[in-house]
């Protein structure tokens, strides 16, 4: 049997391929975790175009409760000035201080789901969406509650209701949980016989503030505080020295950076469909076109309502406190099996704020001699290649093929031969029925400091 070269027809994403540079617009609601994860989403900054950094309210925050202020994140903005001159080294894509700051605005924040009062932020999403000089995706992340998106798709609705096809073609959401009422209250009834992309994630606790009850050792060593400290919070330039770590350096929470790393692109195709997994989780959807964590409990069913700290399976899962849960680290591992790969490129951002770009490290450029996307009949060897690969450091490189099983369609495993080598192969399961899919990643790891991991995935499908 031979294996066939056609490449197979790439998810688009509403029409634009993700390997353009992602729009993203943040939310948030000002908490301690946010307020870390702000640092590492700046040192990620030349990433994406960033449409909107917006102060927003919560379940938990709003203007009067438990409050960080209006202008929260200006100690962060104006230390991310600082280093600006150093990171522009290492990529001129980093957005100057001045358009971040331009795009800093206030939204809904006087109470917890408030979204009648039409404000800065929203009508910044509401331009945003409207501009149709712009088709690509625009990626809009709920760190805290959804008010302020909510009012401005409520705005586009009451002025230009023969738009909101168009808007939703255009809106991908990523919620950490629902953290106020307004998605099922408005958005999912409004929105959603449009097709509104929605991923709600309940994965994020594997960076949250409970991480030392679940994640393995292996992750944990890059989260303690002697690693921390090294790498991240001290000589590492003022944006840095911000974070908010435990007293004794122990990294708190982002409980909010997987709805960014989401977009980073490491080469996981991760934008392409949120059932594919990467650095933001893997999801299986559950209704409409919402997608929500992978649940393995025999005979779940997800709640009708929302997904949050009161229904959300891992969140309720470890109030149990079950020590050593092996269920609820399982449930996780879509989200930690990247833990290591991201401390270490975050370490390396760290270092871009104090070190010229000769003195520092960066990520190995993933090349495949092939398409990412092939057919296989049942038994054909399927050859795979990364030759082309390189480091812009000049690093020796390490490579790792594996199969992501969970992220394909075929229920079998595959053997990969030759799997840390540059070239490898697999044959295809004679079992494997046509239409299904085997997703396989290179890895590939340089041998600078420290030491920086990126991706390529391929595809096969199965046919007749």
């Amino acid at each position: 049997m031979t294996l066939l070269l056609t490449a197979a027809v790439p998810f688009t994403c509403g029409g634009v391929v993700a390997s353009e540079r992602p729009r993203v617009i943040v939310t948030s609601d000002g908490e301690i975790d946010d307020e870390c994860s702000l640092v590492r989403f700046l040192l990620y900054a030349n990433e994406w175009d960033i449409e909107g950094l917006i102060t927003s309210s919560s379940q938990y925050h709003w203007r009067g409760h438990k409050w960080a202020g209006d202008d929260w994140a200006q100690p962060y903005l104006q230390a991310y000035a600082q280093v600006y001159p150093h990171l522009v080294q290492h990529d001129p894509g980093y957005p100057t201080p001045e358009l971040l700051q331009a795009r800093t605005l206030i939204g809904n924040v006087r109470a917890e789901g408030e979204m009648d009062e039409v404000t800065p932020g929203s009508q910044r999403i509401v331009q945003v969406l409207l501009d149709e000089s712009d088709p690509r995706p625009v990626w809009i992340q709920a760190w805290g509650g959804t008010n302020t998106i909510a009012r401005a798709l409520k705005t586009i609705e009451q002025n230009q209701p023969g738009k909101m096809a168009y808007v939703a073609s255009k809106v991908r959401l990523y919620l950490i949980w629902e953290q106020d009422a307004t998605y099922q209250d408005y958005i999912r009834p409004h929105w959603g016989k449009y097709g509104l992309l929605t991923i709600i994630s309940d994965q994020f606790i594997a960076l949250f503030y409970h991480w030392k009850k679940y994640l393995p050792a292996e992750q944990q060593a890059y989260l303690v505080g002697s690693w921390m400290k090294s790498h991240i919070l001290e000589q590492h330039g003022p944006l840095c020295a911000l974070y908010k770590s435990h007293e004794n350096g122990d990294f708190r929470s982002e409980g909010d950076s997987p709805a960014f790393l989401h977009a980073v692109d490491t080469g996981l195709r991760s934008l392409e469909s949120p059932g594919w997994g990467g650095w933001g989780g893997r999801f299986v959807r559950v209704r409409e076109n919402t997608w929500l964590d992978p649940v393995a409990e025999p005979g779940y069913r997800y709640p009708e309502g929302r997904w949050y700290t009161n229904s959300a399976w891992g969140r309720t899962r470890l109030k149990k406190e079950i020590p050593h849960d092996a269920e609820l680290i399982a449930y996780l591992k879509p989200s930690w099996r990247w833990i290591t790969a991201q401390q270490n490129d975050f370490a390396a951002r760290a270092d871009w704020c104090v070190k010229p770009y000769a003195e520092a490290n960066h990520a190995p450029v993933v090349a495949l001699a092939h398409p990412e996307d092939l057919q296989a009949r049942p038994g054909a060897s399927v050859a795979l290649s990364a030759q082309g690969t390189r480091d812009p450091d000049g690093h020796e490189l390490s490579y790792r093929w594996w199969h992501y099983r969970e992220a394909g369609t075929h229920a079998g495993g595959v053997e990969i031969q030759r799997a840390g080598e540059v070239s490898a192969s697999f044959t295809m399961p004679a079992a494997a029925a046509p239409g299904e899919t085997i997703h396989v990643i290179c890895e590939v790891t340089d041998h600078g400091a420290p030491r920086l991991t990126r991706y390529r995935r391929v595809i096969v499908t199965v046919v007749p």
